[in-house]
């Protein structure tokens, strides 16, 4: 590999991007008729494949939440940063991505508060601040998903093609393509699912690589081994800007410059990105915010263990023969952890790693599809095109976008890669075009004052200012050459991040403080709110305008919206009590700042700037304290998420058992209802 022959053959990366594409496509189809057929939920009805009936709990969306955070750059790039500034650089990925995600459950408490029905958050901008507005920050929107989804395939493709020298065009078109097929079937509770059993697996074989590195491997097979190879790698080949060269530092100058890229430009993929939102809708509004919190904590320990181990491996490694030699453009593709999982374990290691990364790849990916489909849906067809749109078509129309973007996400996956853009290229630019709508963002949803042209100006604004930033400083710093490679430099896309989420953040701010508005949010909290009456009253739909062709769809629809039960419909009143969920965003809004706090300040800056240098008994706690907290993830987004669905999980264990005595008289059968 990366300049030798491909460790495993070319079948071996086919069979993975095929054959568990299509294994877990048919897994999903099975769980989805399972679920269908013994509780009370079907994705035939439109409310259900995209929000999942708005009633999964925190354990199942933290664990969404997880994988779905869980990219190719979660996997690669942080091992990437490793491998260049030591043992800073998978704390600064691991903190500069968790914060967004902490502070992210301020939005949700926020949406549940002020939009509770919502399949957007674009929906609450398109009422609050109207049609210019609403088609500005699609822009913003769908730029997100576009950005997210090619780093995706670009991150994915580049690894299967050098572990198993896979053609890179047809991995970006058949990655996107098993994924597509479960989400078309069963929609947003599908897709959680299929996070859970991802993430299930990921934390498996993330711990299988740990213990690997740091307890069996004879190569390493040790903490006191591992110290002893990077201190003599950092005597071979110094760390610039590290103290005194050094991979055991928290010292890298160059190592802080990302973490502040990272931080920025994660804001924009959470903030922005509808797979956030999604999960947020999807969520019990009573604990929402718990999900979020208890998401963002758990994810830390994949980047941060992760590349603690691999990372730093492919660095402790690089003397030894089976170790391949990175170029460059190799270290920018994520490719040393490949590299190091290869020279570990041979074949198996490669393929553990292939395994994981398609794991990743495609739990994120059914994530981009169902969020990018209800955009497409309710922002775009439902709002611009057909706007009396029913039941059935609404459903079709979120189909065939799943459909329409898998496509997308192919094409964008192959122009980037003809353009010569990278993963690691992509994931620090994203926050120059992207951060200018942030704050704006945040704003509309949860401050009363924002200023509507405040928040378009600024964004707008924001994203000029990036881009100019970006271009400027580049030419500066590299004779007037700006091309793939000299607009890739830190101090370049530093300049362009801050430039863009600053400006955006000045200009929304201030001039909703000079021209305050003064917003109730009872318009957003109207949104769709006729859905909910359907519900009260058996229909899925509004009644008039029914086409003949189409009721027994309707009829369907109609009795898996009843199926939820009043009882169900009265719990989710209690939990939307404004005075509980401003509760719940204060609860937010303090944990979130002070974990914030904890992960980019309290931890980090006093470490680098006492330039310590981490001996035996330094290095062994930081590697412990991330196994510890790696157990402890995977416990919550693992076993927790059983443990709260335990009554589902037994109804449907015995409505099978009474299927196979009795076959039909285990099928679910929805609560009697009064006749209309």
């Amino acid at each position: 590999m990366s300049g030798n022959q491909p460790i495993l053959p070319q079948g071996a990366g086919y069979g993975v991007v095929v054959g568990i594409g299509l294994f877990f496509s048919a897994f999903m189809v099975g769980l989805t008729a399972i679920q269908t057929r013994y509780t009370g939920f079907s994705p035939k009805n439109s409310e259900e494949f995209s929000s999942a009936s708005r009633s999964v709990k925190p354990g199942l969306i933290a664990s969404g939440i997880v994988s779905a955070w869980t990219w190719a750059a979660t996997l690669l790039q942080s091992s990437a940063v490793a491998y260049r500034y030591g043992i800073s650089g998978p704390w600064w990925y691991g903190a500069g991505a968790t914060v967004q995600v902490l502070l992210f459950a301020q939005l949700a408490a926020k949406l549940k508060l002020n939009a509770p029905h919502a399949h957007t958050w674009l929906e609450i901008v398109a009422v609050r601040w109207g049609t210019a507005a609403h088609l500005i920050f699609m822009f913003f929107g769908l730029a997100t998903n576009i950005i997210v989804s090619s780093m995706l395939i670009l991150g994915g493709s580049a690894t299967v093609t050098d572990l198993s020298g896979m053609n890179t065009i047809a991995a970006c078109f058949l990655i996107p393509l098993g994924v597509a097929i479960y989400v078309v079937v069963g929609g947003m509770r599908s897709t959680l699912l299929c996070d859970y059993t991802h993430t299930t697996v990921l934390f498996a074989i993330i711990l299988t690589f740990v213990f690997t590195v740091y307890a069996s491997s004879p190569k390493i097979g040790s903490i006191a081994k591992m110290h002893e190879l990077l201190s003599a790698a950092s005597a071979a080949n110094p760390v610039p800007g590290n103290a005194k060269g050094s991979y055991l530092t928290m010292r890298s100058k160059d190592g802080l410059i990302f973490g502040v890229i990272n931080l920025i430009g994660n804001f924009a993929t959470v903030f922005q990105d509808q797979a956030y939102w999604q999960r947020a809708i999807a969520s019990k509004p009573g604990t929402c915010v718990k999900a979020y919190l208890l998401g963002g904590l758990a994810w830390f320990a994949i980047p941060f263990a992760f590349a603690t181990t691999l990372g730093l491996a492919a660095v402790a490694l690089q003397g030894d023969p089976t170790m391949a030699t990175l170029s460059p453009a190799q270290v920018s593709a994520g490719l040393p952890a490949a590299a190091a999982a290869a020279a570990l374990l041979n074949q198996s290691g490669a393929a553990v790693l292939l395994v994981l990364l398609f794991l990743a790849v495609t739990s994120a990916t059914s994530a981009e599809l169902i969020a990018v489909s209800s955009i497409l849906t309710y922002d775009v067809y439902k709002r611009y095109i057909n706007p009396k749109a029913n039941e059935a078509q609404i459903l079709r129309m979120s189909h065939w976008m799943v459909a329409f973007f898998a496509v997308v996400m192919g094409l964008a996956g192959t122009i980037f890669y003809y353009i010569g853009v990278s993963m690691g290229w992509l994931y620090t630019f994203m926050g120059v075009v992207l951060g200018g709508a942030v704050v704006p963002i945040a704003l509309c949803i949860t401050w009363k004052k924002a200023n509507k042209w405040g928040g378009i100006i600024g964004s707008v604004a924001g994203f000029v200012a990036g881009v100019i930033a970006w271009l400027v400083t580049t030419s500066t710093l590299n004779g007037k050459v700006i091309n793939v490679t000299t607009t890739g430099g830190n101090y370049e896309m530093l300049a362009g991040n801050l430039a863009s989420i600053g400006v955006g953040a000045i200009v929304s701010y201030f001039s909703s403080l000079i021209w305050p508005d003064d917003y109730d949010f009872e318009p957003t909290r109207a949104i769709n709110s006729h859905l909910r009456r359907s519900s009260r009253e058996g229909t899925a739909s509004p009644p008039e305008r029914e086409v003949d062709e189409e009721k027994k769809v309707r009829t369907s629809a109609s009795m898996d919206v009843r199926s939820v039960s009043s009882a169900a419909l009265a719990e989710e009143d209690l939990e939307l009590d404004p005075v509980a969920l401003t509760k719940a965003f204060k609860l937010a809004a303090w944990s979130s700042v002070f974990l914030t706090l904890v992960l980019m300040i309290l931890v980090p800056i006093p470490l680098f700037f006492a330039q310590t240098i981490f001996g035996v008994g330094g290095l062994s706690a930081w590697v412990i304290i991330g196994i510890i907290w790696t157990f402890i993830s995977a416990f919550s987004v693992v076993l927790y998420p059983l443990w709260e669905s335990r009554l589902a999980i037994r109804q449907i264990c015995r409505g099978m058992i009474m299927d196979m005595f009795n076959p039909g008289s285990g099928k679910f059968v929805p609560p009697s209802r009064t006749a209309e």
